[in-house]
């Protein structure tokens, strides 16, 4: 998260018609446009591996991981963001017919980058935290080797670490294993 590019409220319907006719996303929250920066080489690459290798081993199921193009609604009408990586299963659920705000992921994966960790920390996971449908949320750091997963038991969330190669992520709701190595493969570290 940026910049606000607009200081004067819009209303959701505003919001958009303004984006799906954009030539770069914003996310929208309470009335706000907010610009959204581009991301280093590091964090592009984590989350295509992400993409990648949740796909490779979800294929034979209903789930299907998309990448950082596919807006998502997390509450009533007050916020519209774009995740890193989503995940859905079965019949995806979408806001209307023009089928570009998804409304029903099981895992989201924020990558983290300095401008925007604080947010997706605290007042973007409270957002998510909303949907009904999210099991699972996955905040992963660009700089050195750390997966921190937040899973959904009952109202509560448990938080697990992954901080080396040797270790596996672990997704139940969607019944997948990742191996940290694969979602790093490539990427250059912090060695800090």
């Amino acid at each position: 998260m940026a910049t606000v590019a607009a200081q004067t409220y819009i209303t959701p319907q505003e919001y958009l018609a303004l984006e799906r006719k954009a030539e770069h996303k914003s996310e929208y929250l309470d009335g706000y446009i907010i610009a959204m920066a581009g991301a280093s080489f590091a964090h592009n690459f984590i989350t295509a591996n992400l993409v990648t290798e949740l796909n490779n081993r979800l294929k034979s199921g209903n789930c299907v991981a998309i990448s950082s193009d596919m807006r998502v609604r997390p509450s009533a009408e007050d916020t519209y963001v774009y995740p890193d990586v989503v995940v859905v299963c079965g019949e995806p659920q979408f806001e209307d017919e023009a089928f570009d705000t998804l409304l029903n992921p099981i895992v989201i994966v924020e990558v983290l980058s300095p401008s925007t960790e604080a947010y997706d920390r605290s007042e973007k996971f409270a957002r998510y935290k909303q949907l009904d449908s999210l099991q699972e949320y996955l905040l992963v750091s660009q700089d050195n080797v750390h997966v921190e997963h937040h899973r959904r038991h009952g109202a509560q969330w448990i938080l697990s670490h992954y901080r080396t190669l040797e270790e596996v992520l672990l997704l139940p709701s969607i019944g997948c294993e990742v191996p940290l190595r694969d979602i790093y493969a490539r990427v250059i570290l912090n060695e800090d």
